[in-house]
């Protein structure tokens, strides 16, 4: 016997073989949802309403396979509606009763790629469930006002946590379950049309198990950087490409199923920063840079986290800046200013620039000006990572020391750049920058940033004859090949991080194609085995 014989006995509320066959003739069962006519087809009884279609042991089949074969032998053009799987059976519903019957008929016309008859149930039914939790347009506006006490204006902030149980929604019998599509739309447009500058997300506490909806987010709600997806019913970690086009900062998932199916914490990690790679925080913990090098544990400063300034160039233009984590205090601050200007911005290389401008001269509003300071080292790393990809010219760097005492330096740091467009090549126009860097001790061996001050401006003439002449410094401890200014930097700052030298560094580099993040993980994964002999860390 098989798995699906059951189906062909008499008796069991079912379809007979001799119904299958067509023999059969009067006498309708399977429970009043429909009857049999002449040489054994089924029919519906007719009355108005939805029609609830089930296809039993249907789990086991594509949808893009049945749907289809059953809308070829179907007489009636008809579109599932709520398509949904249940334990082994599969489950839609139609709302016309000459749709229903024409289902009805297609029961066993069909054989799947075993050799089965694929079984079509019909039953009267109530509308689906989405049908029923429609929100009504008074409802909405409860629900409107119920998001703006939610609303943290002064974080652009909106907290949206187990909000089916709200006082306010509850008192008025409203009903808004997010694991519904139509209380999410309703939801999203309501922050689409008031709130479309919305940064941080708290779906908290919601039973959502799937993400379709959210993933207008990407389009509706452009600036969003925190979400937190916790306490939910999320199975699988691919629900999180529908959001792949959010440039999140902070993400949080804990208590969903999802979480389970890991073998360990790197697994999980990797596999949430492949869909969101500007990502420096997860489940409320900072996430370690993605070059996945030992950083020396701090102990002057807690807070603070050690870095060698000889490395920042090198990050800055390695196509990945999230390293630069390490650098910043957590309670950072930076700015970016560009000269005061009357031209149209449009028109200057600087205008990609002159949108984040603090230039005091051209902004007078206190608002504004607390808005485009950049707070804390998640929200400064995560600005420099929208900033241009850039290439500088380290021989042009001229450094001037400020201020110096036991717990303070601030220091200058000024030269030239080029924007890198894509594979490697940069714009016509050279920059020109000053940055100023407030630092503080971290640990016995380094420093921190405090407070970053960064001006650009157009080179001089003078600037741009001289930028980018003198040739890139070539190791000397062993032959290189001609390699690309950022691919020198990029080597440099491996180097300088992982503790190899510099042949084994490009060795490792090449080999991974020069991506930066790949090459350090595979560092990382062989120095933890041993496999990393002695001789690649002699310079």
């Amino acid at each position: 016997s098989t798995p699906y014989s059951r189906d062909g006995r008499k008796g069991d509320g079912r379809v007979d073989r001799s119904r299958r066959q067509g023999r059969g003739a009067g006498g309708g069962r399977g429970g009043g949802g429909f009857r049999e006519g002449d040489r054994g087809g089924l029919t519906v009884k007719a009355r108005s309403g939805w029609y609830k279609v089930t296809i039993p042991h249907g789990k086991k089949y594509d949808k893009k396979w049945l749907v289809p074969a059953l809308q070829n032998i179907c007489s009636v053009p008809y579109t599932p509606v709520q398509f949904h799987v249940d334990h082994n059976r599969v489950h839609f519903y139609v709302d016309d009763h000459n749709t229903a019957n024409a289902l009805l008929k297609c029961s066993h016309k069909i054989t799947d790629s075993e050799g089965y008859k694929v079984i079509v149930h019909v039953n009267p039914s109530a509308p689906p469930s989405f049908l029923l939790s429609d929100l009504k347009p008074e409802h909405l506006e409860y629900l409107k006002q119920c998001m703006a006490k939610r609303f943290d204006g002064s974080q652009q902030a909106l907290d949206l946590n187990n909000i089916r149980t709200d006082p306010d929604l509850v008192s008025q019998n409203i009903e808004v379950i997010l694991n519904r599509k139509t209380s999410m739309e309703a939801v999203i447009k309501i922050i689409e049309e008031n709130i479309p500058e919305l940064t941080c997300l708290n779906l908290s506490n919601n039973r959502i198990h799937k993400l379709d909806e959210l993933a207008e987010l990407v389009s509706k709600v452009p600036n969003l950087k925190t979400l937190n997806l916790s306490h939910n019913e999320l199975k699988t970690d691919r629900e999180l490409d529908k959001l792949k086009g959010l440039k999140l900062v902070e993400l949080w998932l804990n208590r969903n199923p999802l979480c389970a199916l890991f073998k360990d914490q790197a697994a999980y990690i990797s596999a949430v920063r492949q869909r969101f790679p500007r990502l420096l925080k997860l489940d409320g913990q900072d996430l370690p840079p993605p070059i996945g090098f030992d950083v020396e544990t701090p102990t002057a400063i807690p807070p603070c986290k050690s870095f060698h300034s000889s490395t920042v160039p090198g990050i800055y233009d390695s196509g990945n800046r999230q390293p630069l984590l390490d650098a910043y205090h957590d309670g950072a601050s930076l700015s970016i200013t560009t000269p005061y200007s009357t031209q149209n911005p449009s028109r200057s290389s600087l205008g990609e620039y002159y949108k984040d401008s603090r230039n005091l001269k051209r902004i007078k509003d206190t608002t504004m000006r607390f808005r485009l300071l950049k707070h804390t080292r998640l929200n400064v790393v995560a600005f420099l990572n929208e900033l241009p990809k850039t290439q500088h010219d380290i021989a042009s760097f001229v450094i001037d020391v400020n201020t110096c005492t036991n717990t303070l330096l601030s220091f200058t740091i000024g030269g030239v750049f080029k924007e890198v467009v894509v594979d490697g090549k940069s714009r016509e126009s050279t920059m020109a920058f000053s940055r100023v860097f407030i630092t503080v001790p971290a640990g016995n061996s380094g420093l921190c940033i405090v407070n970053d001050q960064l001006f650009i401006r157009m080179a001089t003439t003078e600037e741009i004859r001289r930028a980018f002449v003198a040739p890139a410094p070539t190791p000397s401890s062993s032959p290189v090949p001609t390699l690309t200014a950022p691919q020198q930097e990029m080597l440099t700052a491996f180097s300088q991080e992982s503790g190899m030298n510099l042949e084994w560094s490009q060795k490792c580099l090449q080999d991974n194609e020069w991506d930066f993040n790949r090459a350090a993980h595979i560092f990382t994964q062989l120095k933890a085995e041993g496999k990393i002999p002695d001789v690649a860390f002699i310079k």
